[in-house]
């Protein structure tokens, strides 16, 4: 069959019936956005899951894919956060392998900023949201936003609420983080890598490690260590608080 331009809209709603097509668009919009990112020279601004997001988002606008369209092709992508989950071991491990031979008063800081910090960034995004008068179940979406994404998922699941929609505030959270954490770091005066980078796990989870690794390996191997504690503590504390403060 000879294709020109009056057949291209035939044979977009052909390859918009096939699941892989989606799954193509996904990893398609990603490797654009590693390769604008590098080009760049890793600018926090432009940061591969925001610009592969907006890339997606264009796309299926421009297309008229509708979403269950697009998930029914790249759902494979959301089966493997179940596999990100359980590989959170391993930043967990070597981040407490980099504690080897620190002082108690670096593990005792790390232990207090963990809590302060994941209690902080709860209260401050649900209270906010509540004096906006913002509903219920957007509400309840909101209390895991800053644990990393697949574990956020699994508790908004457990409180009731969207779990789709804590996803969006999770990677949004992510992203804003990765954007303007070492701008703001910069602005504080902190030179210490692990400081940095264990903020950087604890609020800005997956997104903000993957930048926190691009700025100084130390500063990745402490984010990755807050980002997986955070995880754990989170799923276990956070449907326990909300049960306790209901």
């Amino acid at each position: 069959m000879r294709f020109d331009a009056q057949n291209l809209p035939q044979l977009w709603v052909y390859l918009s019936g096939s699941p892989l097509t989606a799954l193509f668009m996904t990893l398609l919009a990603y490797q654009l956005a590693v390769w604008l990112y590098q080009r760049s020279g890793n600018h926090p601004m432009v940061n591969p899951v925001l610009v592969s997001v907006l890339a997606l988002v264009a796309t299926l606008k421009l297309t008229g894919l509708s979403y269950a369209q697009y998930f029914e092709g790249a759902q494979f992508v959301h089966f493997l956060l179940g596999t990100a989950t359980v590989a959170l071991a391993v930043p967990i491990y070597q981040g407490l392998a980099a504690l080897k031979g620190q002082v108690g008063k670096v593990v005792l800081a790390l232990t207090v900023v963990l809590i302060v910090g994941g209690t902080v960034s709860i209260a401050v995004a649900v209270g906010v949201a509540s004096v906006l008068g913002v509903p219920d179940e957007v509400l309840l979406s909101l209390w895991p936003k800053s644990v990393t994404t697949p574990i956020a998922m699994g508790i908004s699941e457990r409180l009731g609420a969207i779990p789709t929609l804590t996803a969006v505030f999770a990677i949004l959270t992510g992203i804003v983080g990765a954007a303007v954490g070492t701008l703001i770091f910069n602005r504080m005066g902190l030179t210490r890598w692990w400081v940095r980078g264990f903020a950087m796990g604890i609020s800005a989870h997956g997104v903000g490690t993957a930048r926190a690794f691009a700025v100084h390996p130390e500063a990745g191997r402490f984010a990755s260590l807050g980002m997986g504690l955070h995880g754990v503590l989170g799923a276990v504390l956070i449907p326990w608080v909300y049960a306790w403060l209901g």
